[in-house]
């Protein structure tokens, strides 16, 4: 990028000014627009998910580009409905007539991490549009190839004073978040969430965290344990487990154990096969420090399924390991990569008891058939979002707020509160001059008696 960020960011506050993104056939243009580009770029964008992380074709239109296209699609049916000022009751004010209208932050800062570059830079972005905000990007400097072709699909196809991106590494984004944005949404990690909240919290900007950590997931002994099995290793490993609300460590029945764990063997062998390091379908770890983190967390248990490793390819089998102490570092750290832990419990509320001593998660999974268990689970747990008898499918819903609480987020998105991402709610009261209301004022000697009357 030729334009220092300063003059960017100045820039775009200065097209915001003029209005232009505020009208509503516009942002339906542009979201028309975006989708044009996405569709016309997907072999490209195929090739570069692959090139970054080895993802397979399948598995890349699954979680990236269908995922987007869906949110799009979503976004352009239901904005005209979104962007309407809502009218509420007007209380006190007699006469009155009060209304709630969404209007748009103004230049937004997108920071967007590697492990799902496409959807993840993409999804915040549908969302600042239909809100009518103008945006700077951030991708990912861990995913080289995906970040020069977000650079060159915006660069080709939108006004840079309209939406930009800046590539770069911790440098650029910490230029950045020095600049006077009008809001910040963020996707990482929780230690890098804490250094951008806190630099938003220096210019007051507000600002949408979507963290991550230790996703439980619960396996009662009534469960069906082929299904929990099957839907706990889709959502476990794919991408390679490098998934936000990917299944951080099963907490499994006593009773229940054993069977799971060798309908896990048999179902991680049904996707990848007997050698999964050897499949080319198979996600690569992002990087040489990110491998060498994951390969230590496999002598922290016994292994169980899995455990080979491929330094060459940066690959890592699908593995579950048990045995593990509870204060063990993969126990401790979100592990972000294709290890499972394994842990056994006798009664349901050990298990809770468990997952309410660590930090507040952004996902929590559930299998049981008794719906005491589920709700005992649902109701004493707090958790961004999760599912009961699967893994990851709340996340595409755009019905539904995505995000996490405490120490896994702070704010939501997808659909409509998406846009309310991206949006200030003003209020509005428009009050009659054909009468007054006299007693609210300091003359009226029955103001005392009205407001005893009718405040209550």
């Amino acid at each position: 990028m030729d334009v220092p960020i300063g003059e960017l960011v100045e820039r775009q506050k200065q097209y915001y000014d003029s209005g232009i993104t505020r009208d509503v056939r516009f942002r339906l243009d542009m979201l028309q627009k975006l989708r044009q580009t996405i569709v016309g770029a997907e072999e490209r964008i195929f090739d570069a998910l692959h090139r970054d992380l080895n993802k397979p074709k399948a598995e890349a239109y699954g979680t990236e580009i269908g995922i987007v296209l869906h949110e799009l699609r979503f976004a352009m049916k239901h904005l005209k409905r979104w962007v309407k000022p809502r009218k509420v009751r007007s209380g006190f004010a007699v006469g009155g007539k009060s209304y709630v209208t969404p209007e748009p932050y103004g230049t937004a800062l997108i920071i967007s991490p590697w492990n799902y570059p496409v959807n993840l830079t993409f999804a915040p972005l549908i969302a600042a549009i239909a809100a009518g905000n103008t945006a700077v990007l951030k991708p990912s400097e861990l995913t080289p190839s995906v970040s020069a072709l977000i650079a060159a699909l915006v660069r080709d196809n939108f006004d840079q004073r309209y939406i930009a991106v800046v590539e770069g590494g911790p440098e650029d984004s910490a230029e950045l978040l020095e600049q006077p944005f009008d809001s910040i949404f963020f996707t990482g990690s929780s230690r890098v969430g804490k250094i951008v909240a806190e630099a938003a919290a220096k210019k007051l900007i507000p600002v949408t965290l979507e963290l991550g950590g230790k996703s439980p997931c619960l396996v009662h002994r009534d469960a069906d344990l082929k299904l929990a099995a099957r839907r706990i290793a889709y959502g476990k490993f794919t991408n390679g487990g490098q998934t936000c609300v990917a299944p951080d460590y099963l907490l499994v029945h006593r009773e229940a154990k054993q069977e799971l764990l060798d309908r896990l063997r048999g179902e991680i062998e049904r996707f990848y096969g007997k050698t999964p390091i050897r499949n080319p379908n198979m996600t690569k770890i992002v990087n040489e420090r990110h491998f060498d983190r994951l390969k230590g967390y496999l002598h922290e248990g016994t292994v169980a399924i899995g455990g080979e490793t491929d330094p060459l390819l940066m690959r890592i089998a699908p593995t579950v390991i048990e045995n593990v102490s509870p204060d063990a570092n993969v126990m401790k750290e979100e592990i972000f990569g294709p290890i499972l832990p394994v842990l056994e419990y006798e009664d349901i509320d050990e298990a809770i008891r468990f997952v309410l001593e660590k930090p507040k998660p952004l996902a929590l999974y559930v299998f049981a058939k008794d719906d005491s268990v589920q709700q005992r689970v649902l109701t004493r747990v707090s958790f961004g979002g999760g599912c009961i008898n699967d893994t990851l499918l709340h996340l595409a819903n755009p019905y539904m707020p995505f995000g996490g609480v405490g120490e896994s987020g702070t704010g939501s998105y997808h659909g409509e509160y998406g846009f309310r991402a991206f949006s200030h709610y003003k209020s509005v009261l428009k009050q009659t001059t054909a009468f007054d209301i006299p007693f609210r004022y300091p003359s009226s000697k029955a103001g005392y008696r009205f407001m005893r009357r009718f405040l209550k």
